[in-house]
């Protein structure tokens, strides 16, 4: 039985993409004979990153991550973030001579960027640091690729994501209070790299309903409450059922590389309308399931128009099954 080792700084209870991700991964590997270890930031001393407290980042992990690394020689070794836990195990790969694979989730450089200007190109350079030595570095889309390969990434392979399209089906018997009608939907973290005040700012009919948490929640709900219904974080089921009473997603962000809560509401049956940027684009076919305007609320409302079938059939595309089978034929195997 072959040992697979993910080193993550995103590990629950945190809530993002890399966690979802890894959560439906796992399960995949590990019915396909696999063993998974997890290599993430609860089995170390923390500290909270200061732009996001909810993520904790292990302090000195080198030590630690080798001793790991040592007593379970592992089969392969994939790198899935770039924080504390992804640069202490890429020294010690490198040291102990163990060929490993990285995976590009998230652009780091835009997120801070967007906070702080000035940091994007010392940003990417650090990030094109970390994954040079690997084998190959895994990213979800051809538009990410020839991104990241203009600034000078190399090796990378194509590792497409996916949406449980078991879980996500709309309710049409969700127990929840039906919303006066249509209802636009955001749902992601409250915070500045998901562009959540520009879909607070739209004007649109019905209600406008909020779905996530973040450091900027309380500051928006003092701001926008009478205007917005925000219910904070969901998950499972009872995310299902809020999307269930939805009619258009709202997605302003401008920084993801893929956007899995696209596929995660094109599977309850629900259209997208978004800005023409990476993510959204690789996703959306446009007056199918979606529209990509810089009028988000022009957007919006053509969106009602759409077929919760057609939107249904486009995530179906996209299974776990596939992207398991991606992931190992893209991972190094040292034996």
């Amino acid at each position: 039985m072959k040992k697979i080792v993910l080193v993550t700084d995103a590990w629950t209870p945190q809530v993002n993409g890399v966690v979802r991700v890894l959560d439906a991964l796992i399960p995949q590997l590990e019915a396909r004979g696999y063993t998974i270890t997890v290599i993430e930031p609860g089995q170390f001393r923390t500290i909270s990153f200061p732009l996001y407290p909810e993520i904790r980042l292990a302090l000195f992990p080198y030590r630690k991550v080798v001793n790991i690394l040592k007593t379970l020689e592992p089969d392969a070794v994939c790198l899935v973030t770039e924080g504390s836990l992804g640069w202490a195990a890429r020294r010690a790969c490198m040291k102990m001579k163990i060929p490993f694979t990285t995976w590009y989730h998230t652009h780091f450089q835009l997120y801070a960027d967007v906070r702080m200007r000035g940091l994007l190109h010392p940003m990417y350079a650090l990030v094109a640091r970390f994954h040079a030595p690997a084998v190959r570095t895994m990213v979800s889309t051809e538009s990410l690729k020839r991104e990241l390969e203009s600034q000078g990434f190399r090796n990378l392979v194509i590792m497409p994501l996916a949406v449980d399209t078991n879980l996500f089906v709309r309710n049409p018997k969700s127990p929840l209070p039906h919303l006066p009608k249509p209802v636009f939907v955001f749902f992601s973290r409250l915070a500045p790299e998901k562009s959540p005040e520009e879909f607070l700012k739209l004007k649109l009919p019905g209600t406008k309903l909020v779905i996530g948490d973040g450091p900027d929640r309380a500051n928006f709900e003092k701001k926008y409450g009478e205007d917005h219904i925000f219910v904070g974080y969901k998950y499972g089921q009872d995310l299902v059922n809020w999307l269930s009473l939805s009619d258009v997603f709202v997605f302003p962000s401008r920084t993801e590389t893929f956007g899995l809560v696209a596929l995660e509401a094109l599977a309850c049956g629900i259209p997208v309308a978004a800005h023409d940027v990476m993510g959204p684009r690789d996703i959306i076919t446009e007056g199918k399931d979606g529209y990509l305007s810089e009028n988000l609320a022009e957007a919006a409302v053509k969106c009602l128009e759409l077929s919760p079938v057609d939107c249904r059939n486009k995530a179906l595309q996209y299974s776990w099954e596939r992207s398991a089978e991606a992931f190992l034929k893209n991972l190094y195997f040292v034996r």
